[in-house]
């Protein structure tokens, strides 16, 4: 099949099947122009977590749809490729989370949606990168031991009086983008504001006109009278950029900013994964419990 047939298919068995399609902004063009619900992490969680349909299809990386079963216990929650990971949420493990506790009993544990069930149900609340600063002002604690990501929990701490404790964990794809990439596109592009996510250094934080999610990001770009904008994150927002904003121009702060595993769901891996219902995500129910207190905590902030 080609594409436009895929398309069309995978349609037809979300209806009979009772099923919706998340995707996130860094999926396939192919992918986010037929699914239900696009978005980031935080409006993706609050669609998982609201749904009535009987079955989630998650483009996204196992993270992703871990959070879609510990909200959504009652759904089937199909993730379309097993092996789609998180370099980031793998810097941590339940038993680093333990010992870190240990060594920080006053602290409150604030945990980047970017980790795994385990992790999550270790934590007092999740944030995401849209309110990552909303949630750790709303915690009523001596310190903050912020994990995974240390350039979040590094951001977020400019807007808080509480001290926080980063976990030294980073994104590679927002990681690898460097002072020196934006300043030779600044030199080719005078005057085009830069874009970025949190997820980014702080010496690219530093020099950029914008920091923000994902949708934050877009939000910017809509906003702003400039007709060229520097991108700062993963390169599959530049399709819903280019859809929603056609008179503007895109450039990517760098070739790299791709991510292997959000790259790695096709068409037919969605097809299939709703034609033979596979891989089904499921949490054990003493991890899950935990773990949604945490997300259930952070939903109530926003």
């Amino acid at each position: 099949m080609d594409t436009g047939e895929l398309q069309s298919e995978i349609r037809k068995l979300l209806k009979e099947k009772n099923a919706v399609l998340l995707a996130h902004y860094y999926q396939a063009g192919e992918i986010q122009d037929i699914a239900d619900f696009l978005g980031d992490s935080l409006a993706l969680s609050m669609e998982a977590a609201r749904t009535d349909a009987e079955v989630i299809v998650f483009a996204g990386v196992r993270f992703m749809a871990e959070s879609a079963a510990i909200l959504s216990p009652d759904k089937t929650v199909l993730l379309p490729v097993a092996a789609a990971g998180c370099p980031l949420a793998d810097t941590i493990s339940r038993e680093q989370l333990e010992e870190a506790r240990l060594e920080h009993p006053e602290a409150a544990v604030v945990t980047y949606v970017n980790s795994s069930a385990e992790t999550k149900a270790l934590s007092d609340i999740c944030c995401t990168s849209s309110n990552a600063v909303k949630v750790v002002q709303s915690m009523d604690a001596p310190e903050i031991l912020m994990i995974p990501d240390g350039n979040l929990a590094r951001y977020t701490s400019r807007f808080t009086d509480t001290p926080i404790i980063p976990w030294e964990g980073s994104c590679p794809v927002h990681q690898g983008l460097s002072v020196e990439d934006i300043e030779r596109l600044r030199k080719a592009r005078p005057g085009a504001p830069l874009a970025v996510h949190p997820e980014c250094s702080p010496e690219v934080i530093d020099i950029s006109d914008f920091t923000g999610s994902t949708s934050g990001i877009i939000e910017f770009c809509g906003k702003t009278d400039a007709r060229t904008i520097i991108i700062g994150t993963e390169m599959g927002i530049f399709h819903q950029l280019q859809k929603l904003y056609p008179g503007k121009v895109f450039v990517p702060a760098s070739d790299s900013l791709v991510c292997r595993d959000m790259k790695l769901t096709s068409l037919a891996d969605v097809y299939n994964a709703l034609l033979e219902m596979r891989y089904v995500i499921t949490v054990p129910e003493e991890v899950r419990a935990s773990a949604h207190r945490a997300l259930s905590r952070m939903l109530e902030i926003v």
